[in-house]
Parts: structure tokens; C-alpha cells; sequence
């Protein structure tokens, strides 16, 4: 899941203390109550860190409110792999995982990668890929079709491996479910090392080796990595298995591989497959993001100059820049694109895909947006006819099956409930992605909606799942999601909030001051990016771009001014009450960017919310 697709709800926690409300505000124009997101008694813990360690109250702030006591804050700002790095043999199987793969090196047997068709499993692919390049082998990369295929191994493609002459099939961001599949290659004597990082059940696939800090008897305390983190981590104990039997030497040409010099990969997959960037997730993307700025991939250096990406890269370009278009490739177009654009070292190959790439993302936003409008008229009317309605469904014979993940993020972002897209088959089969809130466990309820007989298929986490009904069972399926959750919903959202780590002006948004944000960074997934209030500001101008964003300016009592965008608000509460002010001051709730245009930087405001401060009372 991209960092687009997150829904609106993240930050409500049903568990929670009761919180300080912010500025008063309890009911947003997106119908959310602001909250202190330092939390009672924080601002002691925020006061002891900026004297203890000498930085400004309010980074002191934005650390204590992530949860970092006063011990943790130098390897806040300064996250290494040198002390956050595990030894990789903490991972169950890695020490045979490892060996396997240098046995397939040194003996040059034939080699396949089995990856997933999103940026994690093309990322992962590409490591896997140019370490056996290095290491003066080959591996051929297989990423199955996302429409025809499905995710993970499947036999057809399997036994196609094998007939090709694969003696080893390395599956990446897939495999731990596969049993059918991988036995079958059990079955032809090929052996199969499984890296992967998702929710592996008791019984397990008879591989080889299976290399996953989420299987349930891995005690390496791992299980926030993404795929390419873990594939980072086989590499680097490969790399010592290779080195202990001798087989780097100069002399004959065999140089052992610089490692660091993929951390850009593996940033990239830990970015777009939004898990926590906590720990050694930060000490990834961190060195990660230095490496990218070098552009020494060349696959990632012609995406970033398709897409027009001019400045330093950061989490941001990341997630809403370059993973939409990789991501593209197996939404509606060939999955393999993204695996062979960051494994490529052909100049002229890598802007060929990029090329096409950026042509994809351009066809998919336009069929999205298609699909988007057609779902929210569905939704407007089913909330219409029961505004307490637990989840938002709709479907469409024509709608592609590669984009229903993205339409329901967006009715979840907008209506703040669960949401489930359908995209109906002929054979009278619907594909559908649900995206859920927070305190709502949908993967759970598809879990049981299998087990009660409703699905041909489905699973999930708590907050996105995937499942495959029939026509006949779509009525009782969608009495069944509403009765199970409907009481859940009603709770979360009275409950939803948005929380807010301080107040400031224009004065204020300096490029000075993003240097000091950026110091406790990088932000994503489990350590939030900071959101600032602008407390009565009045709106001086405002109007929709792109059709779909509303771009205004904000100015202060001093008459300073900041420039801010509201994605995604046209037509929505937000975006009225930002183009209709009627000259009257607003509370307006964003996050910080720098932007560099023509040699000139600049702070703009991204707006997440706003309120009007007469209606607080």
C-alpha cells in the first residue's frame, strides 16, 4: 500500500487516554477534533530534552510526542546502520538461506527471482538481481501478471521456471502462503528460499529456507521491515558466507560487492510500502536518501528526471513521485517494468522504461479519476439513504481491477469509514480491495466472512484486505460487513482526530526551521510528519488547480503571508470552506514543505484540515 492510500483515520487510537483538544476545535471541516498530540505531562519529557541535548523546544516537542525518551533522541537524529544493523542471523533460516545462495554463485546454477508486481517486490527483485551480477552471475527476474496471475508463485509460472532450467527459485515479497506452488517445486527437486515479510500462518511452505522476520517462531524482533529491508539483510550475510570460503579475490577478478550503494532500493520500498520507519527502518531511508541523491542507479536516475524531480529526494518524492509510477507498470500495464528499471545499467533501456512508465502512471491517474467519480456518486447515495451505514461498496463491470485499491483509499479518505471497490468479472466474479479506519480491523472481517462461507477468497491486514466474492453471495456479503461492523465505526468516528504538534505563524516557516524538522526525520509511517496549526488566519486568495486540489494563500495579523495546497479538496468540505471564507479568519492545519523553484526555496503549507473558530463553541 503507497503512502497515498492511507486513510484518513490513522491516528485515532480507541485505547488512548483522553487527550487535550487543540485550540478548541472539535469538529473540523473534515469533521474531526483537533488533539495535543504531545499527550498529558509530555511537555516535561519535551522540556528535559531540549536542555539535556541543546535543541529548541520544539523539537523537543516533535521528539517526545514519537514516543523518544531522553536516551533515544541521539539516535533520533542520527539514525546508522552501524548500531541499528542486527546480525542477520538473528533471522530464522538465514545462516542455510545464505549458504544456498552462495552455493548457486560459486557453482553458477541457474537462478530465478520470483517478486511481487509493486515497488517492494520490483525493489526486491532488483537487489537480488545485481548481487548476483556483482558477484559475476545472473538471475532471471519473473514478476507475475497482476490481472491474469495474482499475487505470489503460482504453479503455471513455477513449472515454467523449471523447465527453463531453474535449480533455485529465490521468491521475493511473496511466497510465506504459497505451499501448493512451492511444494510442487519441492516436488521437481528445485530448491526454493522464500524472503518475504508478511503474515505467515503455523504451517509453512516445505522450502528450503524461509527467510521471514514475521513467521511466527522468528525471535529477531524484525517484523517491521518491508521485503527489500530483509533482502538487504540475506545479502549482507550471503556476502559473508562468499567472504569466509574465500571467494573474493582481486586477483581473479572477483571484488566483494559495495552493499551501501543499493540502500537507495531499499529506502525507495520501505518508503512506498509505508511500514513503520522506526529503527532500522530509519537508518535505511536515511542512508538511502544520501545514496539516491548520487543517482548512481541508473533506473531510478531516469525516473526521477521523467517525472521532473529537480531537488534532493526525500520521503515525499518517494511515496507521490516515483512509486505511483513504478506501480503503475503492474496496475495497468506490464508488472515487470518497475523490477527491470531498477535492476537496469542500459542508459538508454532505463529511459525507454522510465518513458513508459511515466505514460502508464498518466493513463492510470485518468482511469482512476473515471472510476473515482462514478464510486463517490455510489457512495454519496448510499449515505443518502443511511447516513450510519458501517462501509461504502461499489462495483462496476468496467471498472480495471489493477486501480479498485486506490478508489476505495480515496472514498475512505473522504468518507471516513471502510470502503470496498469492486471490479465484476463475466463469469459473475467480483475482485475487490478494501481499505478500513482506524480501530477497524477489516482484514479480520473478510477472515470471517470466508469463514462463514460469504467469499471465494480473501485476506488481509486490519487496515487493507483484498477478497473475491460471486454475484450470488454480494447481498448477504454486504449484510454481513454491515452488521459486523457498523457499531465499531459509529465509535471510531466520534472518536477520529487529528493530532497537532504545535502553533506557529508565516514568521516562523523558515527553511531554517524545515532544517530543524528534517534533523528528527525522515517521516512516514510511525514516526508522523509534523502538523502545525495557523491559528486565525485569513484566506486572501484560493482557487481549484488540476481540477481536483484548491491552491490559496494565508495570511497572518502581521500580514505576513504563506502559500499552502489542499490536495484532493475540491468539492469536499475543506475545500469550501477554504474557497468560500467570506473574509473570516480560519484555523488552518497543515504540514511543512520546502519548495525549490527557479534557485529559489520557499515553505508551503499542506493542508490536512481546517476550522472555523465561531463553530468551536
Amino acid at each position: 500500500m503507497s503512502p497515498a492510500s492511507k486513510p484518513a483515520l490513522e491516528e485515532f487510537d480507541a485505547a488512548a487516554p483522553v487527550r487535550e483538544v487543540f485550540l478548541g476545535v472539535r469538529r473540523s471541516a473534515r469533521g474531526l477534533a483537533w488533539y495535543d498530540r504531545l499527550g498529558p505531562g509530555g511537555a516535561n519529557v519535551a522540556s528535559a530534552i531540549a536542555q539535556r541535548h541543546d535543541v529548541p523546544e520544539i523539537l523537543g516537542r516533535i521528539l517526545a510526542a514519537r514516543g523518544i525518551g531522553l536516551d533515544g533522541v541521539e539516535q533520533a537524529l542520527d539514525p546508522r546502520l552501524k548500531t541499528l544493523m542486527p546480525d542477520p542471523t538473528a533471522l530464522r533460516d538465514m545462516e542455510q538461506g545464505a549458504g544456498r545462495i552462495a552455493d548457486a554463485i560459486m557453482q553458477r546454477e541457474t537462478v530465478a527471482i520470483f517478486g511481487d508486481y509493486d515497488v517492494d517486490g520490483g525493489a526486491s527483485a532488483a537487489l537480488m538481481k545485481r548481487f548476483f551480477v556483482a558477484n559475476g552471475h545472473d538471475a532471471r527476474i519473473y514478476i507475475p501478471d497482476r490481472l491474469s496471475e495474482g499475487y505470489g508463485p503460482n504453479r503455471p509460472a513455477i513449472e515454467s521456471l523449471i523447465d527453463e532450467g531453474a535449480r533455485l527459485i529465490i521468491t521475493v515479497d511473496c511466497g510465506t502462503t504459497s505451499e501448493a506452488a512451492l511444494g510442487f517445486a519441492r516436488g521437481r527437486g528445485v530448491d526454493v528460499i522464500v524472503v518475504d515479510h508478511h503474515q505467515a500462518d503455523e504451517v509453512l511452505p516445505d522450502v528450503h529456507s524461509l527467510i521471514n522476520p514475521n513467521r511466527q517462531d522468528d525471535l529477531s524482533g524484525q517484523g517491521g521491515l518491508a521485503a527489500a529491508g530483509v533482502v538487504f539483510l540475506v545479502l549482507v550475510a550471503t556476502a559473508r558466507v562468499l567472504r569466509a570460503r574465500g571467494w573474493y579475490c582481486e586477483d581473479e577478478g572477483r571484488a566483494e560487492p559495495g552493499l551501501m550503494e543499493w540502500l537507495d532500493l531499499v529506502a525507495l520500498a520501505t518508503v512506498c510500502d509505508v511500514v513503520p520507519l522506526q529503527g532500522l527502518n530509519r537508518a535505511y531511508v536515511t542512508r538511502g536518501l544520501q545514496v539516491m541523491r548520487l543517482r548512481r542507479n541508473v533506473g531510478l536516475r531516469a525516473l526521477a528526471d521523467t517525472a521532473g524531480l529537480k531537488s534532493a529526494p526525500t520521503p515525499y518524492h518517494l511515496g507521490f513521485l516515483l512509486g505511483p509510477r513504478i506501480n503503475a507498470g503492474g496496475r495497468i500495464g506490464d508488472s515487470g517494468l518497475g523490477a527491470r528499471l531498477l535492476a537496469s545499467d542500459d542508459e538508454v533501456e532505463a529511459a525507454r522504461i522510465a518513458g513508459l512508465l511515466d505514460r502508464l502512471n498518466q493513463e492510470r491517474k485518468a482511469m482512476e479519476q473515471q472510476i473515482l467519480e462514478q464510486a463517490l456518486a455510489d457512495a454519496d447515495a448510499q449515505i443518502a439513504e443511511d447516513p450510519d451505514r458501517a462501509i461504502l461498496i461499489a462495483g462496476s463491470e468496467d471498472w480495471h481491477k489493477g486501480l479498485v485499491g486506490l478508489v476505495a483509499s480515496r472514498l475512505t479518505e473522504r468518507f471516513r469509514r471502510p470502503s470496498l471497490v469492486l471490479s465484476w468479472a463475466a463469469n459473475d466474479e467480483g475482485t475487490g480491495s478494501l481499505r478500513s479506519i482506524a480501530g477497524i480491523d477489516i482484514g479480520g472481517a473478510v477472515r470471517a466472512a470466508v469463514g462463514a462461507g460469504l467469499l471465494v477468497k480473501g485476506g488481509g491486514h486490519a487496515m487493507a484486505a483484498g477478497l473475491t466474492v460471486r454475484r450470488d453471495n454480494f447481498g448477504a456479503l454486504e449484510e454481513f460487513f454491515d452488521q459486523r461492523l457498523r457499531a465499531g465505526v459509529a465509535t471510531a468516528q466520534e472518536a477520529a482526530g487529528l493530532d497537532i504538534d504545535g502553533a506557529m505563524t508565516p514568521a516562523g516557516a523558515t527553511p531554517e526551521f524545515l532544517e530543524l524538522l528534517e534533523r528528527a526525520g525522515p517521516y512516514g509511517a510511525g514516526n508522523p510528519e509534523p502538523r502545525f496549526v495557523f491559528p486565525a488566519h485569513r484566506v486572501k486568495f484560493a482557487k481549484v488547480v488540476g481540477d481536483v486540489h484548491v491552491r490559496c494563500s494565508l495570511q497572518a495579523g502581521d500580514g505576513r503571508r504563506i502559500d499552502a495546497i489542499a490536495f484532493r479538496a475540491a468539492g469536499s468540505p475543506l475545500g469550501d470552506m477554504l474557497l468560500k471564507p467570506g473574509g473570516l479568519a480560519l484555523h488552518v492545519a497543515g504540514g511543512l514543505k520546502r519548495d525549490t523553484w527557479g534557485g529559489r526555496t520557499r515553505t508551503d503549507l499542506i493542508i490536512a484540515d481546517a476550522a472555523d473558530p465561531r463553530a468551536q463553541s
